[in-house]
């Protein structure tokens, strides 16, 4: 019974900072994490370790779980338990860190499936709690920090387009992109002048090693010099990866704790990225060649002619297959069949079609992706505003083939050594 009247008080307080904020958060950034946690890549629960460990500096507003893959809100509690089992530790150290009930309080459950061409559906309770937060009165924008699809911020942004003014994304884009094509397209064609930064490949210096930073903080062998032994959440990482460090979604973060979160041109623990005023895009109403090139990262999007059938549109109606992996198609209207997708690396893919409708089924074509992106200026692109950042092109910023990532990675030793200080105070 306690128990439960400390956690009405809890929701109660929560309540009332959606007018106000309390002085001791007025500095720090309001954040909410969209995360595919559970899904397809265990290295989002790696990056919610991190975030719940340095849950001081920044002020969580919401824990969305999103697509892709078998996510659920659920993974989301079960991390916040584990962290309980550590926090009466971690706060003799840092009494700031954020209470696990408040967190649970925050978890949302978001969309569970890829948007369909159009881009969004309906509502959920992660895409109705964006717009909750970026509602709040505030002198201060709400972060949006998403580790997987976009499907959730699109829909909030559908629902509610006046809050593009009052929200600021950093989204790692690169592999996520591929699987959130349509929500991406919605987002840039709808709200170009959107505080957007896209890191398609930067935030992969965060586990990718220069030569200087290998050693006792390499990936190989940071957990056992500095995880291992370190409490239930230091038990549990050796889950994800074998203990390996990659937490790629936790760039986002890392930009607002050592930067300038105003100015991403600027050196930061996310990187640095610079201001682009268009997103590569590429239409073809006819099977793509080899003769067809566009930029790894890019939307490429196809259009195929059959029959006028009764199929609603919208509908998926055909699969193409490409590089081991199948996407859905789209009854458009009219005898119209269209798919996107989004390379992620640069090579030459090829590419077929299944349905049980004749005229779309069996069709092959192949095209060329290469790099940097955005890539030459195309009559297909997304036009953006003066707020839409990407990854570096410069050749001196790659890393092993990745655009960007070098501004990030000639960070690994501090923001490590950082984290390595932090496992410490569960000794």
């Amino acid at each position: 019974m306690y128990r439960s009247y400390q956690y009405l008080l809890l929701l109660t307080g929560m309540l009332f900072t959606c007018c106000t904020e309390p002085k001791s958060e007025q500095q720090k950034p309001r954040v909410i994490v969209s995360s595919d946690i559970g899904g397809t890549d265990p290295d989002d629960n790696q990056s919610l370790i991190h975030l719940m460990m340095y849950s001081d500096k920044v002020q969580i507003e919401g824990i969305i779980s999103s697509p892709y893959g078998k996510g659920r809100k659920q993974e989301i509690l079960r991390m916040i338990d584990n962290y309980e089992k550590d926090y009466q530790q971690l706060k003799i150290h840092q009494a700031d860190l954020a209470d696990p009930d408040l967190l649970r309080a925050v978890s949302k459950q978001g969309a569970a499936a890829s948007a369909p061409f159009k881009g969004y559906t309906s509502a959920t309770e992660g895409s109705q709690w964006i717009v909750t937060c970026a509602k709040k009165t505030s002198n201060k924008p709400l972060w949006i920090l998403v580790w997987g699809g976009l499907e959730d911020l699109a829909q909030a942004l559908h629902d509610a387009p006046e809050i593009e003014n009052k929200i600021r994304v950093f989204w790692i884009g690169g592999p996520n992109k591929k699987w959130s094509t349509n929500a991406y397209d919605y987002i840039a064609s709808k709200h170009p002048d959107l505080w957007f930064i896209e890191s398609n490949a930067t935030y992969r210096g965060w586990f990718m090693e220069d030569p200087k930073t290998d050693g006792p903080l390499s990936q190989e062998n940071y957990y056992a010099n500095y995880i291992r032994g370190h409490g239930y959440m230091g038990d549990d990482f050796i889950n994800y990866y074998g203990g390996k460090i990659k937490m790629g979604d936790t760039p986002s973060l890392g930009y607002l704790l050592h930067g300038r979160p105003d100015d991403p041109t600027k050196p930061s623990w996310g990187g640095q990225h610079h201001p682009i005023s268009y997103s590569s895009k590429h239409i073809f109403e006819r099977r793509s060649t080899l003769k067809d090139t566009v930029p790894a990262y890019g939307v490429v999007e196809w259009h195929f002619k059959g029959p006028d059938t009764e199929i609603p549109v919208d509908s998926i109606c055909f699969w193409i297959d490409i590089q081991d992996d199948s996407w859905p198609g789209y009854h458009t209207g009219q005898g119209n069949y269209a798919v996107r997708y989004s390379p992620k690396q640069k090579g030459i893919f090829q590419y077929s079609t299944r349905s049980k409708i004749t005229e779309i089924n069996g069709l092959k074509g192949e095209f060329v992706s290469e790099t940097p992106w955005p890539a030459a200026r195309n009559r297909d692109d997304y036009p953006l505003g003066s707020n839409w950042y990407g990854d570096l092109m410069e050749p001196e910023y790659f890393l092993e083939g990745q655009q960007g990532a070098k501004t990030l990675s000639r960070h690994r030793t501090e923001y490590l050594s950082d984290w390595a200080q932090r496992w410490r105070w569960l000794d």
